[in-house]
């Protein structure tokens, strides 16, 4: 499948994964990626990203990732200016990580990881991701009907790709009782769009990065991760963003892929 000339959403676009992964597709002729991000900085990260390549492909959206009609509205742009948006990468997430219980040393009693903080984790890393690649999905099903097409057949070339965002928390690791909990939720969601959408031509795939040098994982602090991330990775370093990106914008690009990728530098979650 090549990327040149294809259109792309990137959620998440406006730093780490997200923004390596529109970085790296400049140079393999994407045609235009729009950069979704919460942050109003997404702007000025389109701009260099845009010096950077020497053309103007990048086009920033700033919004809720959770919110269905600002999804709607970046397709309907993407749709309008470059044509049919065929790659999708919802990258976007968060954590809220906390003991799932956790005893007062003072009273004794048992506070039990917040409901509705885990509730924020699933619409954001779970839901989110997965109303994003249908919304493109969705698209390209509707373009299939209007030319008066049904199933979809290898003559035909692929239609498009998707590339959720998994984790190597997804098999458990302590303090991310949400975030596991999402990750893992991918994986289930992902074989089943892919069992679907290749009815239209559409595959999907689920990387899984190990601890990636990403704001999410500084946020954690240099002591954290020199003690609990640092001495169960065989690389022996955080793995660069563009490390990832080079393997999606893969994943991406080859037909054979259907399945989970697991990029983690050789790390396991301790007992």
């Amino acid at each position: 499948m090549d990327l040149s000339n294809r259109v792309a959403v990137i959620t998440g676009g406006g730093s780490g994964i997200g923004r390596a992964v529109a970085t790296a597709m400049a140079p393999r002729g994407v045609a235009a990626v729009a950069l979704v991000d919460v942050s109003p900085a997404v702007v000025e990260i389109a701009e260099s990203l845009n010096a950077a390549a020497g053309r103007n492909y990048a086009i920033a959206f700033q919004g809720d990732t959770t919110d269905p009609a600002f999804r709607a509205s970046v397709f309907d742009q993407m749709g309008t200016r470059f044509g049919e948006v065929s790659l999708c990468v919802p990258a976007a997430g968060i954590t809220r990580d906390d003991l799932a219980v956790r005893v007062d040393k003072v009273t004794g009693k048992a506070r039990i990881y917040p409901v509705e903080q885990f509730k924020l984790v699933v619409d954001v890393n779970l839901i989110a991701p997965v109303y994003w690649a249908l919304e493109m999905i969705g698209r390209i099903a509707e373009g299939r009907a209007a030319r008066g097409l049904k199933r979809w057949n290898a003559d035909e070339g692929m239609q498009g790709s998707v590339v959720f965002i998994g984790s190597v928390s997804s098999q458990g690791n302590r303090g991310q009782i949400s975030y596991a909990s999402t990750k893992a939720g991918i994986e289930g969601a992902a074989a089943t769009i892919m069992k679907e959408a290749m009815y239209y031509g559409v595959r999907c795939s689920v990387i899984h990065p190990g601890f990636t040098d990403t704001p999410m994982v500084r946020a954690m602090g240099a002591d954290y991760v020199a003690k609990n991330i640092l001495p169960f990775t065989q690389l022996g370093r955080l793995i660069q963003p563009a490390e990832i990106a080079d393997a999606i914008c893969f994943m991406l690009a080859s037909s054979a892929v259907s399945g989970e990728l697991w990029v983690d530098a050789g790390w396991h979650a301790p007992a």
